[in-house]
């Protein structure tokens, strides 16, 4: 190496300068998702948040996730507008379960190469994300890591904190055979169980482009990259209501089978009717082309419900109508029962 020649941090493929414009970009777009709550500016060593009034036992709940191997998708679509509104839903959901107030946010997002265009938007759907939550995006941290992530890819990971009242968080235990499970629609995929779409897609010889009949002339990157429903504003204001939600379960990665027993008190089981609620035509359409039995789709999908409630059989009527009337289809999907914490009557093949 020539002498004359000094290393820096931006010959190792970190351009410093860049990542201060990439914070300065995204200011305004974070700051509209302020609560009244939030203390201080972006750009701290840490972010700042008061605790609402009006509790009197206040319980914080804390929640992570991410967004998996969907991001395959919104690098190989150049499409990354729709990812962040995943990943702030893959968190806020699972706080809503406890009955909590999702409060603030941040997140982690790791790249091999900062560009500022591309992951504007990314920050952009997770700010969008959290306005349509209610969720203020207290801060964040991107870092640029060459070597270990390939130019023009990201990773993305979320940190949730809501807060709920002690007497008001959801008890298991509390739920009583003869409850009732109603299910809230999700709006595709979501965000699990896309490392199988691929594997579909891939071994299927199809194109992201591709347009099935049963889409309604929807692309598969259309359909596929629809972002996670946010189950915050209607779930929060059915809590705040008369409505008596004894338990919450967020569909996510092991679908109704792994997912729904987790809201569950000892000795409880759900028997479902996979009937009784509309399965999306991208379901059916990966069922079919992949080949892939009943137990393995409900195992990986959500199937159509991203959100099951349980409710008292007298408060069914009432609880379908109120989120049928937040636009939210809503199903009647089955009954508690004994059992040790099993999922019913999804499979043909019986259980």
């Amino acid at each position: 190496m020539d002498s004359s020649q000094t290393m820096d941090y931006k010959s190792a493929g970190v351009d410093v300068e860049a990542g201060r414009d990439f914070v300065k970009r995204i200011t305004q777009t974070v700051e509209k998702t302020y609560r009244p709550e939030v203390l201080g500016k972006l750009g701290g060593f840490g972010g700042m948040f008061s605790l609402p009034t009006g509790y009197h036992e206040p319980v914080l709940v804390s929640g992570t996730d991410g967004v998996g191997t969907k991001l395959k998708l919104a690098h190989q679509l150049d499409r990354h507008d729709t990812v962040g509104i995943d990943l702030v839903a893959m968190c806020v959901n699972d706080v809503l379960c406890c009955g909590a107030e999702p409060l603030f946010f941040l997140d982690y997002l790791a790249t091999g190469q900062l560009e500022p265009e591309q992951l504007a938007q990314v920050v952009e759907g997770i700010a969008k994300g959290c306005e349509l939550s209610g969720t203020a995006l207290l801060g964040g941290e991107t870092a640029e890591m060459p070597g270990f992530y390939q130019v023009g890819e990201y990773d993305l990971a979320g940190f949730c904190v809501g807060i709920v009242e002690k007497s008001k968080i959801l008890d298991p235990e509390k739920i009583q055979v003869g409850d009732v499970a109603i299910g809230l629609a999700s709006s595709g995929v979501h965000s699990n169980g896309f490392s199988l779409v691929r594997k579909i897609i891939s071994d299927g010889g199809f194109d992201w482009n591709d347009r099935p009949s049963c889409l309604s002339g929807a692309s598969l990157g259309d359909v596929l990259l629809t972002p996670t429903q946010l189950y915050v504003k209607p779930v929060l204001a059915a809590l705040k209501s008369n409505l008596n939600i004894k338990g919450m379960a967020h569909i996510t990665g092991g679908g109704l089978p792994e997912n729904l027993p987790r809201c569950l008190g000892a000795g409880r089981s759900v028997q479902v009717d996979p009937t009784s609620w509309h399965i999306l035509p991208i379901f059916k359409w990966l069922a079919e082309v992949g080949s892939v039995n009943a137990e393995a789709m409900f195992n990986t999908f959500n199937m159509g419900l991203g959100m099951v409630v349980i409710v008292s059989p007298e408060d069914v009527t009432a609880t379908i109508d109120f989120f049928q009337e937040q636009k939210l289809p809503t199903y009647r999907i089955g009954e508690i029962i004994q059992g040790n914490g099993e999922v019913l009557g999804l499979y043909k093949s019986g259980d």
